[in-house]
């Protein structure tokens, strides 16, 4: 299989037209259009993986059947999603005084006239130091949103654009599990076995991550572990290697593969919590600022 030195969605075969990619396409009418019905085209790419083992063993091989956006306007798609996570992320809380605002200033600091400088109404204008700040930063919200089946696409169409630099690697939880204590340099050597470079931005997901897992690579800085909680598309498209695991492979292909019809109570319950451990989140960092 071939691999590419950086991963990127805008250079993937999933953003590119060429005679032997073929995707599958899927026609859906959109509802309730005052104009003539225009056609929803999505393509379900269909990649197979290899799976090695804890020791860095080929032990078979996997797929990936995910839904995906055209390559016209795929770009689009995971552009607007990437911008509502991080301006989502975004506090709003700066804030400045103005000049009414500022404490002080109310004595006409010397007379209008006769003493040969530019006239001045208070000590706090904008022109001198403590002053206010004009047209400064306010709180504001700035969440935006997007529509849940458009921010589906749009991680279905990353992973599926980093398949040429996905692998997948067998449940390792256990091997951690038995060790004494954890250690660095494990985790490190268990990355060369698997021909990852510790130096690259390498980003593992998996359904659950163990403890000693944790431990043992919370100090690789190029190193992110997401769940499917915390699964977000800036961390995919910003790593040069994604890893998984066989369980997080039939979670994707359940979740965002052609097979997916709808909703689910428990998808709904989920998004719901995520939406309030988010906001709860929020608050917390508010009352620490705060204090």
């Amino acid at each position: 299989m071939a691999t590419s030195s950086s991963l990127s969605f805008f250079t993937s075969s999933i953003f590119l037209t060429s005679s032997s990619h073929k995707p599958l396409s899927a026609t859906l009418l959109r509802p309730n259009s005052l104009k003539s019905p225009k056609p929803l085209t999505l393509t379900a790419e269909l990649a197979t993986l290899p799976v090695l083992s804890f020791t860095g063993d080929k032990v078979g091989e996997t797929f990936l059947d995910l839904k995906s956006a055209l390559p016209d306007t795929a770009r689009a798609v995971v552009h607007r999603a990437v911008i509502h996570d991080l301006q989502n992320k975004r506090r709003g809380t700066a804030s400045t005084l103005t000049r009414g605002e500022v404490r002080g200033g109310g004595r006409k600091p010397y007379p209008q006239k006769k003493t040969g400088r530019a006239r001045q109404g208070s000590t706090r204008t904008p022109l001198r130091p403590g002053g206010g700040v004009v047209f400064g930063p306010k709180p504001r919200d700035w969440s935006i949103k997007i529509n849940r089946k458009e921010k589906r696409l749009a991680i279905s169409t990353a992973v599926a654009s980093a398949a040429e630099n996905t692998i997948v690697v067998e449940d390792f939880s256990d091997e951690f599990e038995r060790l004494e204590k954890p250690k660095t340099t494990e985790f490190i050597a268990a990355m060369k076995r698997w021909g990852l470079d510790p130096k690259e931005k390498t980003t593992f997901f998996m359904l659950e991550v163990a403890d000693k897992v944790k431990l043992s690579s919370r100090n690789i800085g190029t190193l992110k572990m997401l769940t499917p909680r915390t699964l977000n598309l800036f961390d995919i498209l910003n790593a040069d290697k994604l890893i998984l695991t066989p369980e997080t492979v039939d979670y994707l292909n359940g979740r965002y593969g052609v097979d997916f019809e709808g909703e689910t109570e428990d998808e709904d319950e989920e998004d719901a919590g995520e939406e309030q451990g988010t906001e709860g989140a929020v608050e917390d960092e508010s009352s620490d600022v705060a204090e």
